[in-house]
């Protein structure tokens, strides 16, 4: 069996995990802590608003965030937890009319997007898994998460995160070794560098064209800045991989594991780059 029998993806099965700012209450606006460092303007607390949040929980610059130096805002994705913590947990109940609860759902809203993240790549997971077995463990630990994520306030701050991510990792792990084998049919790529930064691998500004990606892991790689220009990363497992300025114009990912929509917006890519059909080309991309 070849990993092009095995790669398939369902757009649908994403779209409760995908941004709906207008169901939503500005959450990570507010809530979120920003760093200059990260691609905002300026350093912001957690639990306070952004200068550019208006009434009604809209952006006053939405339409034009990167030319504002908002990279963050661009890259930043939800994963569906702001509405879901807007019109399920809360049942439209906003921070604004009840400031009691305002730190509450700030945190909440922090748990609730940990958990989508983790929906997001267990629904990959069971898409790529070929393993019976494996596969309805995977459908099991996605109903237990579903779960988590329709209980209230209460008890979404009382779930112990880290124990529920050890169980997603590891199967996120085991999914990622049974596609790359295939992929690579055994045979190791031929990424050569060893030095890593808090235990990342470091390929920051690496010249990777000539490098043969298919099947690597990359998961967590700092690729901040790297060429990746016309590689293929098919099977390329890039699970918290950092694509900040990274060039993947003409790259192939349209096969690359666990890839998100926020490291595809902080991306340099174009017309060319192919992306698996969960993803959407941002539009400033070159065209």
């Amino acid at each position: 069996m070849t990993y092009k029998n095995i790669i398939v993806r369902d757009k649908k099965l994403y779209e409760v995990l995908r941004i709906n700012c207008k169901r939503c209450f500005g959450f990570c606006c507010v809530a979120l802590y920003f760093s200059a460092s990260e691609g905002f303007p300026t350093d912001k607390d957690a639990g306070i608003p952004c200068i550019n949040l208006q009434e009604g929980f809209t952006c006053a610059i939405h339409k034009n965030l990167r030319e504002n130096g908002l990279k963050g805002c661009i890259a930043y994705d939800c994963f569906g937890a702001g509405q879901k913590v807007a019109q399920v947990t809360y049942r439209g109940e906003h921070w604004l009319k009840k400031p009691e609860l305002e730190k509450e759902m700030f945190q909440v809203f922090l748990i609730m997007r940990q958990l989508h993240e983790m929906l997001w790549y267990l629904t990959e997971a069971l898409m790529l898994q070929g393993n019976s077995i494996t596969k309805n463990t995977l459908s099991q630990l996605i109903k237990e998460t579903e779960g988590l994520t329709n209980l209230d306030a209460g008890s979404l701050l009382e779930i112990n995160l880290e124990a529920h991510r050890q169980k997603v990792n590891s199967l996120l792990q085991q999914t990622s070794e049974h596609i790359r084998f295939i992929v690579t049919s055994g045979q190791k790529n031929t990424l050569k560098s060893k030095k890593r930064i808090a235990g990342r691998l470091d390929l920051i500004g690496a010249d990777l064209r000539r490098t043969n990606l298919r099947g690597a892991d990359l998961r967590g790689a700092l690729l901040i800045a790297a060429n990746l220009s016309g590689n293929d990363l098919s099977g390329a497992d890039l699970i918290g991989a950092d694509l900040r300025d990274a060039d993947i114009r003409d790259a192939n990912l349209s096969d690359s594991l666990f890839i998100t929509q926020s490291q595809i917006n902080s991306a340099r890519g174009n017309s060319n780059t192919r992306l698996p059909v969960s993803l959407t080309p941002p539009e400033y991309w070159d065209r």
